[in-house]
């Protein structure tokens, strides 16, 4: 069986890569809304130039520039969740690895103080063989 120690260990691994993946996530759809973006600020762009088809299909511009506009107020939005999310797992992996520095440190300590039995054992049982 493993020790308390090992498991917070691994905790802490599985709570860092939880953070990690949330923390790409977000600069996911950071990048996306950004992308959203300057696609609409294109077609705008483009929608006024004189050379440009929007004069025979406006429609299909306005469609693609409010398409683009959504994405990226969707995507904005996922990445204002996900920001909440790397907020909680940065919680939790903080709380994890306090706990698990305190049993190491614990353990630790209980280790040295057996040691220091173990020597002040030794060092009485020559006394009492005399």
């Amino acid at each position: 069986m493993s020790t308390r120690r090992d498991r917070l260990k691994k905790l802490v691994k599985v709570q860092e890569q939880l953070k990690a993946l949330h923390e790409t996530r977000h600069a996911t759809f950071l990048a996306a809304a950004s992308a959203a973006e300057a696609e609409a600020r294109d077609l705008v762009g483009h929608f006024d130039q004189a050379n440009s088809l929007s004069g025979l299909f406006p429609d299909l511009y306005h469609r693609r520039i409010a398409s683009a506009v959504r994405r990226q107020e969707a995507n904005l939005e996922s990445a204002r969740r996900e920001a909440g999310l790397i907020a909680a797992a940065t919680a939790r992996t903080n709380m994890v690895e306090r706990t698990y520095k305190d049993v190491r440190s614990r353990d630790e300590r209980q280790r040295s103080d057996r040691e220091r039995l173990d020597l002040i054992a030794q060092k009485r049982q020559p006394e009492s063989d005399d």
